[in-house]
């Protein structure tokens, strides 16, 4: 779930850092620069683990500032496909169920990945499995929000953001602008889609035996457990019953 990556960047120290020693400036410097954002294809960066190589420090003409090359390792979150997680239901929609892990929180489970067959609760806006029984009837097992849930991971999305621009000014009414780019146009900048787009997302899936809600699972096997004591029980019996019968004889 976590790895380490290798990275490279050319580190600037302010001249107010230079107080400090120059491995711990540059670990400021780094962690202040990645924690918690998304590289590329590489996964989400927690924190640095250690620095590797130091290159020479240079000050630029017209910057009192130094400059580094560093090599360094950082922990980075980016789960293998196919490992199983634990995670809560952060909420659902028709999309599928939305999981959080505290730290993350682009993790979906779509509708085709659910246990089969399962419904969307419009009025509970939640989705229920319904679970068959052998009577031929079904029990409704609803995924409520909170509730810990164990997936696997199915895939994995990066998606590179551009920087969005300023929005297209409105052009006044009366001022006989009818172009393409007047007042949220085709051409307009501020699309919801550039604006809404998530760097890094996790597909999962739930549907095999044993990944969903803990409960589901925990539930099961308490039942199993009773049937088991009940088994015993019958068998003490039995044998209490054969052993009467030969103090008879």
């Amino acid at each position: 779930m976590f790895v380490l990556a290798e990275l490279k960047d050319n580190v600037r120290i302010a001249p107010e850092l230079f107080r400090l020693k120059l491995p711990e400036a540059i670990k400021e410097q780094i962690n202040r620069k990645l924690a918690n954002k998304v590289l590329l294809n590489v996964g989400l960066c927690i924190a640095l683990k250690d620095i590797v190589k130091l290159g020479d420090s240079i000050i630029l003409p017209g910057d009192g500032a130094s400059h580094t090359e560093v090599h360094f390792r950082y922990i980075v979150f980016r789960p293998m496909v196919g490992d199983v997680i634990t995670g809560k239901i952060r909420s659902c929609s028709r999309e599928g169920v939305h999981i959080t892990l505290g730290f993350f929180d682009d993790i979906l489970i779509p509708p085709s990945a659910l246990q089969h067959p399962s419904r969307y609760e419009e009025t509970e806006q939640a989705w229920v499995w319904e679970y068959p029984l052998e009577d031929g009837n079904t029990h409704d097992l609803y995924m409520d929000i909170g509730e810990s849930i164990k997936f696997r991971v199915s895939g994995e999305v990066f998606e590179e953001s551009s920087p969005i621009g300023p929005p297209d000014q409105e052009v006044p009414s009366g001022s006989g602008g009818t172009g393409a780019g007047a007042g949220g146009g085709p051409g307009s900048a501020n699309t919801p889609q550039e604006s809404n787009k998530t760097p890094y997302r996790i597909v999962a899936a739930i549907n095999e035996s044993g990944l969903g809600l803990l409960s589901w699972w925990v539930q099961q096997s308490q039942d199993d457990g009773d049937g088991d004591e009940e088994d015993v029980e019958g068998e003490e019996q039995e044998q209490e019953e054969q052993e009467e019968a030969s103090e008879e004889d």
